[in-house]
């Protein structure tokens, strides 16, 4: 017995070609890369410019003021996955001494204080610098064009700004003159964003020098405005006026253009695993990455009538194995935290051995010797649907987009830029956007190993994944989701891997999570046997998760996840892309 075959019906083919490939969750931003593709640039100078176009198209879920996560590999090295980390640490004012004297036990979920050094812009302009071949000004020019001339927003960012208007008009005064007048319809302008661009492109203009040095110099040269510049005093001198923030009450920030300057975009190694024969590559324990490694290993040692997400058993295993990896990273993981050990056989059987037949209610992480488990607090929450766009009690809170391409040379990416949402914190007028809070993710608890700490980056969500068969790479792939992220990109590399299900199939067919797993956001929930799931998983295997012990939650017909993707075909060498049908707005392109 094998996975389910996947249906005939697509929602659209899996798009094939021998120029150039671009996914995302917004046509514009994959119209962008893909214009990039067109006029000579590389993988990625395609995914920079769709990056910031980005910050546009979908400001309710990144901005600016975010951070990121990529993983790529080059033409000229493709067996060797690197992972792009652009992720700021908490500032030093960031202290749990300085939280607590705060009143909180908890970082909030939006307002300044929550807020980690922005790691974004400088990861792009660093990819860009290294691997791309475009200067700053040609590939900003898109969002720049967009910033000053007008963007349409898409039904979710009004919806979004619609939910927060109270706060916008009550305490937020520079984000409702910013974003409320977008509710009266037409296209969304933003100059001051694009002033911030222009100055980039200015500061690398400075620099006369010619050739690869030169054009080094003048990427470096607008990295250097971005952090010493206007962002970084504009955003410190606006933030240290306290607001309110999501626990009600009002705080200040302590970010500082120090923590600014400090800070430096990079890369690192991935953490891999095998699945199938196919190599998985994830960035660190500072994300949640190593988790789907965790629960890969697991399902490999089961047969394919056992994994399979369209049966109850196979169901039930995949929420089981996500249950264990992710009670392993709530424990564990945390900026510099040691994970190999999660990933040795006999860890993995041992966690394989803890998957029983009905559903677990225990917050169960691995033993490890000499070392000792976190235990996070476990407050009792009700199942999450989707997408952590709206939380639980109603508090709106932002998500992810995601972005991945191909080149007809062979360099692929994949990329998870997030946080810096119109709704994390107020606007900074001269800047046209605000500052992440990814710094809810810590714990104000200095025995977690993503306890907040001055310097250190938190535990973030975001997620990008690349596969490698053979020993190069021939998968981009990923989704926004939070917590889901890696949850929602599980069942797609089952189908595709282990089911021969085409890209564009296994992102079609229906997807389902868990919410037993502590919430990453504000105010961090737990939910011990809760189980999301699409309608079209079929009602057989609904009740027999729901006999099993599950409390199920049904999210409807197409519901759940925006995964998008991008490949070479290894038998073919053609290219292909596919992207989320769901909410209408995710789209592939190529040739």
């Amino acid at each position: 017995m094998t996975i389910t075959p996947p249906p005939s019906f697509t929602t659209r083919p899996t798009l094939t070609g021998t120029f150039g490939m671009t996914a995302s969750t917004h046509w514009l931003a994959t119209a962008t890369a893909q214009a990039v593709l067109e006029r000579g640039g590389n993988a990625f100078d395609a995914v920079v410019a769709g990056g910031f176009v980005l910050h546009l198209a979908e400001p309710h879920l990144n901005g600016p003021g975010g951070d990121l996560v990529g993983v790529f590999a080059t033409a000229a090295d493709p067996g060797t996955p690197v992972v792009l980390m652009g992720q700021g640490p908490a500032p030093q004012g960031a202290t749990i001494e300085h939280f607590r004297a705060e009143g909180l036990d908890l970082v909030p979920g939006a307002g300044g204080l929550a807020a980690a050094v922005p790691g974004a812009v400088d990861a792009w302009l660093v990819l860009l610098r290294d691997h791309g071949t475009w200067e700053v000004g040609d590939v900003l020019a898109y969002a720049i064009d967009y910033a000053r001339t007008g963007i349409p927003l898409v039904p979710q960012v009004l919806a979004t700004i619609r939910r927060v208007r109270a706060l916008f008009e009550d305490d937020w005064p520079s984000s409702a003159d910013l974003w409320l007048p977008a509710l009266d319809g037409g296209i969304f302008r933003n100059p001051a964003y694009a002033d911030v661009l222009d100055g980039l492109v200015h500061a690398s203009c400075t620099v006369r020098d010619d050739g690869p040095v030169g054009r080094a110099a003048r990427i470096d040269a607008a990295r250097t405005e971005w952090k010493t510049g206007l962002v970084a005093h504009a955003a410190s001198t606006f933030l240290q006026q306290p607001h309110r923030h999501s626990t009600g009450g009002l705080h200040a920030g302590v970010i500082a253009p120090a923590d600014f300057a400090a800070f430096d975009a990079g890369y690192e190694d991935a953490v891999t695993a095998t699945f199938r024969g196919a190599t998985i590559a994830k960035a660190g324990s500072w994300t949640q990455g190593p988790a789907l490694l965790e629960a890969l290993r697991i399902l490999d040692g089961l047969p394919e009538e056992a994994i399979d997400p369209s049966t109850e058993l196979g169901a039930h295993h995949l929420i089981e194995a996500l249950k264990l990896a992710l009670a392993d990273r709530d424990a564990y993981f945390g900026d510099g935290a040691a994970v190999d050990e999660l990933l040795t056989d006999a860890v993995i059987e041992a966690r394989r051995a803890d998957i029983g037949a009905h559903a677990s209610a225990e917050f169960r992480p691995a033993v490890l010797e000499g070392r000792a488990a976190f235990e996070p607090p476990l407050v009792r929450g009700e199942s999450g649907l989707g997408e952590p766009t709206v939380d639980r009690t109603g508090q709106t809170r932002g998500d992810t987009c995601h972005i991945d391409v191909i080149d007809r040379w062979g360099n692929i990416v994949a990329v998870t830029p997030s946080g810096g949402w119109l709704q994390s914190s107020p606007t900074i007028p001269e800047l046209g956007f605000c500052l992440g809070t990814r710094l809810q993710m810590t714990w104000l608890d200095e025995s977690s190993p993503s306890a907040l700490r001055p310097g250190e980056r938190p535990r973030t969500t975001l997620t990008p994944t690349l596969v490698l068969r053979d020993g190069k790479a021939v998968m981009a792939i990923g989704t926004p989701g939070g917590d889901q992220q890696e949850q929602w990109q599980l069942p797609v590399l089952v189908r595709m891997l282990a089911g021969g299900h085409a890209p564009q199939q296994a992102i079609d067919a229906p997807s389902l999570h868990t919410t037993a797993l502590i919430d990453s956001f504000w105010p961090r929930t737990w939910d011990p046997t809760g189980v999301v799931v699409e309608d079209r998983l079929g009602e057989d295997v609904i009740e027999g998760l729901v006999r099993r012990g599950h409390t199920v939650t049904r999210a409807g017909d197409w519901a759940l996840g925006r995964v998008s993707a991008v490949g070479r075909d290894a038998a073919t060498g053609l290219l292909w892309a596919a992207a989320n049908p769901r909410g209408m707005q995710g789209y592939a392109a190529g040739r």
